[in-house]
């Protein structure tokens, strides 16, 4: 069977070399693992199951004591552990970059990552973006200015009830009183 094209043009494109397909591509691919030629829908590794599918991945190994991550892609003959081993003899390893720094309020354990990191505007402490608002962490500030704006809020329902009672008629905010001035009425049922 000819590699590709067509009688024309012998030359014009490649059959693909997936055992189920032999498609004629004008615009093949090459496999980089296992260099043999593929149609569009055969092109990726996992389509037509190449055998060297990692010829090119990075693989690493995280140092336990430094957290520190060490590529063993160029290392073909040597294991993790002789890797590892040899890091730890290198002086590169520093047991004092494991630490991260986590959220300073009781009981949370989030770490402070660049990503999940906020600093308060009135106490200027960095927590995690779970308790990033003053009454998540007890901010000393921000509980006093919480609790005058609720004073605040109160005296502003009280006269919004007050306008609402001088549109209606009704005192709705009191209401004890506007109970008591009220009359019983009695339903009234319409049957139609």
């Amino acid at each position: 069977m000819a590699s590709g094209g067509t009688e024309a043009f012998p030359d014009l494109g490649k059959h693909c070399q997936h055992h189920d397909c032999n498609q004629l591509d004008f615009l093949p691919f090459t496999c980089h693992g296992c260099q043999q030629v593929f149609c569009l829908e055969h092109r990726s590794y996992k389509s037509h199951a190449c055998p060297k599918s990692d010829h090119n991945s990075r693989k690493v190994v995280v140092c336990e004591a430094c957290s520190m991550s060490i590529e063993t892609t160029g290392h073909v003959a040597q294991d993790e552990v002789a890797i590892l081993e040899s890091h730890l003899k290198s002086g590169n390893c520093d047991p004092t970059k494991k630490k991260k720094p986590i959220c300073p309020v009781k009981r949370c354990k989030g770490v402070l990552t660049f990503s999940n990191t906020s600093t308060c505007k009135t106490c200027h402490i960095k927590v995690c973006l779970k308790h990033r608002f003053p009454a998540d962490h007890a901010c000393s500030r921000g509980a006093s200015a919480s609790s005058s704006s609720s004073v605040d809020n109160g005296r502003w329902n009280n006269r919004f009830l007050a306008a609402l009672a001088s549109r209606t008629g009704q005192d709705c905010a009191n209401p004890a009183k506007s109970r008591s001035t009220s009359t019983p009425s009695t339903p009234s049922v319409k049957a139609y």
